[in-house]
């Protein structure tokens, strides 16, 4: 009977964790946009940007002000990154000719995910949620691997 029970329990913690949990089609999505995130900027595409991005995201990082001697945050929004996507890379001279784009999955959940994002000169952690069947980024908090490149 005790044998029973503990293989009962088993089986329903085993259930519901694969009811919340993702599906391989789901890891891709996540990744996929990630990489959006990233490669319109490497190659100018407005469009791939905005379909990566939900449309309340905020970009955040920590700067310091050299003059007032303060650290204060910096913010994006989705406006501001599509418009990057659209300008940043127009001469094709902001990344080197094959740029680093690493996507580290930290947590996936039934409606969210966390992805650490490695780049050539910069780490993006994202926060990404599933919205209507669609995975979209909705955070970003970034820094330089120089520090010295956010005085």
């Amino acid at each position: 009977m005790r044998k029973n029970f503990i293989f009962f329990g088993v089986f329903i913690l085993t259930t519901a964790q694969m009811l919340h949990a993702q599906t391989a089609a789901d890891t891709l999505a996540i990744t996929k946009a990630a990489l959006a995130y990233i490669e319109s900027q490497h190659v100018p595409n407005p469009q791939r940007m905005a379909d990566a991005l939900h449309p309340r995201l905020v970009k955040r990082s920590v700067f310091r002000s050299k003059k007032a001697q303060k650290d204060y945050v910096s913010e994006y929004f989705t406006e501001n990154m599509i418009l990057l996507a659209e300008t940043y890379n127009l001469q094709g001279d902001k990344f080197p000719k094959n740029p680093k784009k690493e996507v580290k999955l930290l947590d996936i959940s039934a409606k969210t995910a966390s992805v650490k994002l490695i780049a050539d000169e910069w780490i993006d952690y994202m926060h990404i949620v599933k919205i209507n069947g669609e995975w979209k980024i909705i955070n970003v908090l970034w820094q330089y691997n120089d520090v010295k490149e956010h005085e």
